[in-house]
């Protein structure tokens, strides 16, 4: 076996899960601070409404976004599960299919979001003064959508088979591109949003390059062949039929916060420029949470495809407490360090104090998303995906449209919005964890 794999159907779980977890967070880190480098350029050198229209966008990106890194989460699955029951052929036929499946889907979210960017922004109320600054952003931004898409594809690829380290390689060399490319297009060329954006699609289909590269050069069972680039017919459909599912969830639960989005709207263009700022905290944390669960998905995979059962209880366990530990400890430092933290994206006295007004509630409750994502993704471990999806646009998504309109409506403040979250966790966490124990009593009872 290659040194970079690992077998996660042996060994110590704690240990192996927290250090196939470490390149994980680490590369979720730096795609965090990447990211939050583009705002923090454009709020402190191209000023408050350049930040605005960059961050009344966050919503709509994480949207498209969102649909494929649920498409990579069913890719991970189905080669998690081939390649821990020692399955060349269909592990072959799965990473072959699913790269030339992942490819078509970056290239059709590209066009739809190109045509929809200034209709779905005009339909958030986006304010008039941010919103050609935002299409724009939006619209260059969505050039990169192929190349997000084959990273993800590559990554789950990796992260399968245990090999957490080369994408977080892949992704440094990406995110200094990034963070160069910002200061240079915004202070030396002056372009504020669209230099932001332009610097985000080259270092993305930089990061593309390189994973595709390592898995051309591969020898392993999983590697990429330019014969073999094919499409098998029973290995995309279970592709499509877990990954879609994961997409959609993923798309309907940003749609869902498009709602929120228009709630933030509904403030004035400060408390807009402070939730962008703020809003930072959200992929800082959620990205590091969701190192484990993507632990979670692989070596529940990998042990499903080997039938071990002990060993896909535990960690689903272990990593569940890895997340709800991380969450609650980053939400809780964050706020602490409130003014200092937002300071890294405005130098507006009011803009951070609109954003503490969000930091106040959104870190003490990131711990409770754990019990419903590392489920979710322990469901889908097990090959799940389609219920999953259900119970989470029931749960979060009907429920924060619900609460906007009912709660929000009535109270018209900040606490009222920002509170859906949690509600919203709570009950859906609730309704997957019965749903995982049901799955897991059931496929494994042979066992």
């Amino acid at each position: 076996m290659n040194v970079q794999q690992r077998d996660l159907t042996e060994g110590p779980l704690a240990k192996q899960i927290l250090f196939f977890s470490l390149p994980l967070i680490l590369s979720n880190l730096l795609q965090v601070l990447f990211n939050m480098a583009d705002v923090a350029v454009v709020g402190r050198f191209a000023g408050s409404a350049a930040l605005g229209s960059v961050g009344s966008t966050t919503t709509l990106v994480t949207l498209f976004t969102g649909f494929l890194i649920g498409m990579s989460s069913g890719v991970n699955v189905l080669v998690a599960h081939h390649f821990g029951a020692r399955d060349a052929k269909n592990l072959s036929d799965t990473v072959h299919s699913a790269a030339i499946l992942c490819a078509l889907v970056g290239i059709f979210l590209l066009a739809a979001g190109s045509l929809l960017a200034r209709p779905v922004l005009t339909l958030l109320h986006t304010k008039e003064e941010l919103m050609d600054g935002a299409v724009l952003y939006l619209r260059i931004c969505f050039l990169g959508m192929p190349a997000l898409s084959i990273y993800n594809f590559g990554n789950a690829v990796f992260s399968a088979v245990g090999d957490t380290r080369r994408p977080l390689c892949y992704l440094s060399a990406a995110g200094a591109a990034n963070i160069m490319l910002n200061l240079f297009f915004v202070i030396v060329c002056g372009m504020d949003v669209a230099g932001v954006a332009i610097a985000t699609i080259i270092s993305q289909y930089l990061s593309a390059a390189l994973v595709l590269l390592a898995l051309f050069r591969s020898r392993e069972p999983y590697a990429l062949r330019r014969c073999a680039l094919r499409l098998n017919g029973s290995r995309s459909k279970a592709i499509l039929s877990v990954s879609i599912p994961a997409g959609l969830q993923n798309a309907i639960f940003a749609l869902a916060n498009l709602f929120i989005q228009m709630g933030v709207n509904s403030f004035d263009a400060t408390m807009v420029a402070g939730n962008s700022a703020a809003a930072n905290e959200d992929g800082l944390i959620y990205d590091v949470m969701t190192a484990f669960y993507t632990a979670c998905g692989s070596f529940i995979g990998q042990n499903y495809g080997a039938r071990k059962k002990e060993r896909i209880k535990k960690s689903f366990l272990l990593s569940l407490a890895y997340s709800f530990g991380a969450g609650l400890f980053l939400g809780l430092a964050i706020l602490a360090a409130g003014p200092a933290f937002l300071s890294l994206f405005t130098k507006d006295a009011a803009v951070v104090e609109a954003g503490m007004q969000r930091l106040a509630i959104m870190s003490v409750s990131y711990g409770v998303s754990a019990f419903m994502d590392c489920t979710i993704a322990a469901s889908r471990g097990l090959g799940k995906s389609l219920v999953p999806t259900i119970i989470v646009i029931l749960g979060s998504c009907v429920f924060r449209i619900a609460w906007i309109y009912t709660v929000f409506a009535y109270f018209q403040t900040v606490p009222s919005l920002y509170l859906l979250y949690l509600f919203s966790w709570t009950i859906t966490a609730a309704a997957e964890i019965a749903y995982f124990i049901h799955v897991y009593r059931k496929e494994l009872s042979a066992l």
